[in-house]
């Protein structure tokens, strides 16, 4: 292929297809709110949030070609650098203003330490919206940025108001979510922390694996293993917020990826 069919992200037409096939969506014929609204839904739906290459050993590159090899080629998932930076060059090659934020997350009332957390910016039809795709339980459907009211969501109610030094504290059935910038930043700003996300005894993703996404109904399925319990868990979470475990040996637990994330794996990730 040419050089004149890829886009400015960099992204071939081919690229940007197999990516719109990966998580089931029709490449839009604008680049509007709307169109990011299901583009968004279609992520969440398709492309599960998941911490697996920290306990497979596999290394996480935050440049876009790698993303897109792990996310499309290899039909995986990933946390938030990894699935808003892909869903970035995804926007960017489909026309939309793209830029990329600095969020802490709150634990508590307190906010966690600067760019714990990424998400976008996204400029469509003249406005500003709060898109993400990395977060886990969240918005379905990008959220506006200068709205200082509440927002409502097939995922609970959200707000995004000011919260101090010019960011914006966003919030979700009245608890804080995380603490955004304003100020946007390149993938390459992320990478320090993301290593000592990746490596740190301290960090969350190191104590436990993860691999979620959202249902049908409104609910999420996950399985995940932690350091103090061992073993695999599959957790149904239904919309209410009712939650069923179920403890899975290994033959069971590889199956279970294959069937709820069509992820295929030849050796169980554990937390150790």
């Amino acid at each position: 292929m040419d050089e004149s069919s890829k886009n400015p992200e960099g992204l071939t037409a081919d690229q940007v297809a197999a990516y719109l096939d990966r998580i089931g969506a029709e490449r839009p014929g604008r680049a509007g709110a709307a169109e990011l609204a299901r583009l968004q839904e279609a992520h969440l739906d398709a492309v599960p949030f998941e911490n697996l290459s920290i306990h497979l050993g596999e290394p996480v590159v935050l440049e876009p070609a790698a993303l897109l090899e792990k996310i499309v080629d290899r039909r995986r998932g990933g946390f938030c650098y990894e699935l808003n930076g892909a869903f970035a060059a995804l926007l960017r090659a489909l026309g939309y203003r793209v830029d990329l934020l600095a969020a802490r997350v709150f634990d508590g009332a307190r906010p966690g330490p600067p760019f714990d957390h990424l998400a976008l910016r996204v400029t469509a039809d003249g406005t500003a919206w709060l898109a993400d795709v990395g977060f886990g339980r969240f918005a379905r459907r990008p959220l506006l940025l200068d709205e200082r009211g509440e927002q409502r969501d097939p995922a609970g109610t959200f707000t995004v108001r000011p919260g101090g030094d010019g960011d914006l504290d966003v919030g979700l059935d009245g608890e804080p979510q995380y603490r955004l910038e304003r100020r946007p930043h390149e993938l390459a700003d992320f990478v320090p922390t993301c290593w000592w996300q990746t490596t740190s005894p301290d960090s969350h993703f190191t104590r436990s694996t993860t691999c979620s996404r959202p249902t049908p109904d409104g609910g999420r399925i996950t399985l995940t293993s932690t350091r103090a319990t061992g073993g695999t868990r599959l957790l149904r979470t239904a919309p209410d917020g009712t939650r069923t475990e179920e403890p899975l040996a290994a033959d069971a637990a590889l199956a279970a990826y294959r069937t709820h994330f069509g992820i295929v794996l030849d050796r169980l990730p554990t937390a150790s």
